[in-house]
């Protein structure tokens, strides 16, 4: 399997199957001397662990970060930083009935096809467990931005849409988003969902969830004009997580219902500083950051394991049913909150390393 390595001069490589006896990653291109231990990274594992609350599988991972390489007394050397995380709950017989079938909405069809071979055990690599490798890579991206750009520099995700039900982005707080279970920050919401996915969950079956990123305090000139665009690296970054199927930067789709005039960030400068009055661009014009906010949001479709019985075929070719049992979670959308937040942070870096390279 190829292009398992993300970004250009900030680059991680993530390795390892879900059931498999651990997965890492190999990150290249770090700066040196920055201050970095296991506990830097532990914090944004334990966001994106399973088991955490009754709305996701229960799955019980540690997600235990161990670094292997790449630090020496406390800080980056410059040289790849190695990071492994070792698989302790594995049930790999919960898959031995779906072993031969292909789940409707899954990657087990296309991987399969074009391999030859899949590993059914929670889905090998194609399951979202890879993304732990991936927040770890992001968790480090975050300590050496916030040493470049300083405190002002943060990112905020948020779940802001739970298969029908959507929250108030006008009542958004980030302090709430982490005293919930779902990553809401609309508290007047949280009671709501919890009844809306009890329901999903006891039914078997899943449901979809958007997932908003807030990046503040990020430079003017991120990014390059054509072929390199910041917006496009982020859309790319999203992308590649299992299971979104869209994404938007600002306004994003909704901008082609705007008229020329509402869609305008108009600029004004007072006091020195250059003022925007919206933010519809989402902190990037033609490919590069403007200073604002940076905000993107994704999709994520409902979870593919579902227990509600589904028309598919085997490996044979032969029509058959099939139903899901195990533990999954019933929105795997709440979960990829920090995730994207990672992916983010990776873009962030990969580009203020190269804008650097490129304008000092």
């Amino acid at each position: 399997m190829s292009f398992n390595t993300f970004g250009k001069i900030f680059r991680f490589t993530t390795w390892g199957e879900s059931h498999g006896p651990a997965i890492g990653c190999i990150i290249d291109g770090c700066p040196p001397n920055v201050p970095l231990s296991e506990r830097d990274i532990q914090g944004d594992m334990d966001r994106r662990r399973p088991g955490q609350s009754k709305f996701t599988t229960q799955r019980k991972e540690p997600d235990k970060v161990i670094i292997l390489s790449g630090v020496f007394e406390g800080k980056t050397t410059g040289t790849p930083i190695s990071i492994i995380i070792y698989n302790e709950d594995k049930k790999s017989r919960d898959y031995e009935t779906i072993k031969n079938k292909f789940r409707p909405g899954h990657a087990d069809y296309t991987y399969f096809k074009k391999y030859g071979i899949r590993d059914f055990r929670g889905g090998g690599r194609q399951s979202a467990r890879e993304t732990a490798s991936r927040v770890a890579a992001g968790a480090v991206a975050k300590v050496v931005l916030k040493k470049i750009l300083g405190k002002k520099f943060n990112i905020i995700g948020a779940v802001t849409q739970l298969g029908l039900m959507s929250c108030d982005k006008s009542n958004w707080n980030n302090a709430e988003i982490r005293k919930n279970p779902f990553f809401c920050p609309d508290k007047k919401s949280v009671k709501l969902w919890e009844k809306y996915l009890l329901a999903i969950r006891k039914a078997g079956s899943s449901c979809g969830a958007i997932i908003e990123l807030r990046a503040t305090g990020v430079p003017v000139g991120l990014g390059a004009p054509i072929y390199s665009k910041l917006d496009t690296d982020i859309s790319a970054a999203l992308m590649s997580i299992n299971a979104v199927k869209g994404v938007n930067i600002g306004s994003g789709m909704n901008a082609a219902f705007l008229s020329g005039e509402e869609n305008s960030d108009e600029i004004r400068k007072n006091s020195g500083k250059v003022k925007f009055k919206t933010n519809h661009a989402g902190g990037i014009l033609g490919g590069i950051s403007s200073g604002q906010d940076i905000v993107a949001s994704f999709a994520v479709k409902p979870t593919s394991s579902i227990l509600t019985s589904r028309q598919t075929i085997d490996k044979k070719g032969k029509n058959t049913n099939i139903s899901v049992k195990g533990r999954h979670d019933p929105c795997v959308g709440i979960r990829a909150v920090p995730i994207g937040e990672a992916m983010i942070n990776c873009v962030l870096l990969d580009h203020l390393l190269m804008h650097r390279a490129q304008c000092g």
